[in-house]
């Protein structure tokens, strides 16, 4: 039954590519054949497996971002930040990563900051000479480091597959900050260090057009957010500085995302900041079929103890020191052609307290491998970044060119900094 369950999520993934098929509707079957008709289940006791929980956060947090989409305040937000680099155009690649950073972080999470930034970033280096390379590099970077952000949609996802996986809210939302900061930092360093070699050679430029100001549906969206997230944010970090108030720990015990989303939803509806029903629309339905129903066949292998079996065997059969490592470059070959949130995390984020405990290793830096070795190469064609990208090119761009520069030179870039960033993590902690 172990073997069966790690085939059928081999298939399930491959399925999932040659058809174009979400990858969640064959893990749903292959849940529901194992467990009812191989292992016995009840189909009630299956339909229990379904990660409720991860579902209503990432529902509601993305309802109430879709409001600054429908009502173009995140657009006109990257528009703003980008003229804002007219004079230094040789740090328009950092600009690129900033701004897709900023606006991924106030929730538009990664598939739709990559959506309409790519585009923008695709003419910006056909306008003005900037490669093709470094600029899906920063928007790819930037919708990714802003989505990890605590509050923002891969963030709210990590910490919910922790707590899952055993960890408790608050060192969930410690180690979900330790992501954060990690994916940051490495693309400034990455484009910080092209921006250097180049800064003789560069011959990029920028239009000096001023964007349209923001209109007041569009800035009271854009409040609302930053309150939201100052409100969901001050509690846990105020419990980490303060850990023995009371007041502090009750109040951070009570508030939860995803209800403190649901009633800006509400706030936003009675504004009219946008309509409804576009909103409703813009939630990411295709993401959250495929995250559950990849949670379902997992919880189907933990009830069988696969977790403890694959940790186990990691622990006794690899050297300590290259598990990081080895868990880093697994989640890049698994990330070339499948979806960092929706497979990679899912199926690691659980082994990840059983290899901790075996093995000694901080669970912080093994969470951190994985999204940093599966990020590494999400620009992949074969993955969704970077088909996102390779769907932005403008028609008459050599897309054959854009292809081979992304599987050829952006993934390889990209891993070698994964790498070097988990020695150096290993060295630090």
């Amino acid at each position: 039954m172990t073997l069966l369950i790690v085939l059928a999520l081999a298939l399930s993934i491959g399925l999932g590519y040659v058809t174009k098929i979400n990858i969640g509707f064959f893990t749903i079957v292959s849940a529901y054949l194992i467990g009812c008709f191989g292992m016995g289940l009840k189909p009630s006791e299956l339909i229990e497996l379904w990660p409720v929980k991860i579902f209503f956060i990432i529902f509601a947090v993305t309802l109430f971002y879709n409001f600054a989409l429908a009502n173009g305040a995140l657009e006109k937000l990257a528009s703003h930040l980008l003229y804002k680099c007219r004079k230094f155009p040789q740090l328009l690649p950092l600009a690129i990563f900033f701004a897709s950073t900023i606006i991924a972080a106030l929730g538009a999470g990664f598939y739709t900051v990559l959506a309409f930034m790519a585009p923008i970033t695709l003419l910006l280096c056909r306008k003005t000479n900037m490669s093709m390379i470094i600029g899906g590099m920063a928007v790819n970077y930037g919708a990714l480091a802003g989505a990890n952000f605590m509050t923002s949609q891969s963030g709210i996802i990590f910490r919910s597959l922790m707590e899952n996986a055993g960890i408790n809210a608050q060192t969930g939302f410690t180690y979900a900050t330790g992501i954060f900061i990690t994916t940051l930092i490495i693309p400034i360093v990455v484009l910080g260090l092209y921006t250097l070699w180049n800064r003789k050679s560069n011959s990029i430029q920028i239009e000096d057009i001023k964007p349209e100001a923001f209109d007041s549906k569009q800035k009271k969206s854009l409040f609302l957010i930053v309150l939201m997230m100052a409100i969901v944010l001050i509690f846990p970090i105020l419990n980490l500085l303060v850990p023995d108030n009371s007041t502090i720990h009750f109040l951070n015990s009570k508030i939860d995302i995803a209800f403190i989303a649901i009633i800006f939803s509400l706030i936003s509806l009675l504004m009219k900041l946008a309509d409804e029903k576009k909103v409703i629309a813009l939630v990411p339905w295709g993401t959250l079929i495929m995250i559950c129903g990849v949670g379902m066949l997992i919880a189907l292998g933990v009830k069988l103890g696969i977790i403890t079996t694959l940790s186990e065997w990691l622990a006794h059969n690899v050297p300590i020191w290259m598990i990081p490592i080895l868990l880093c470059l697994i989640s890049a070959v698994m990330s070339i052609f499948s979806s960092t949130l929706g497979v990679v995390t899912p199926t690691l984020f659980p082994i990840v307290p059983a290899i901790a405990l075996a093995s000694g290793i901080n669970p912080l830096i093994l969470f951190i491998c994985i999204v940093v070795g599966a990020q590494s190469s999400s620009i992949s064609p074969f993955s969704s970044g970077g088909s996102l990208i390779m769907g932005s090119a403008p028609s008459d761009m050599d897309k054959n060119e854009l292809f081979n520069q992304l599987l050829f030179k952006a993934i390889p870039i990209g891993v070698v900094a994964a790498i070097v960033a988990v020695l150096i993590l290993k060295f630090v902690m």
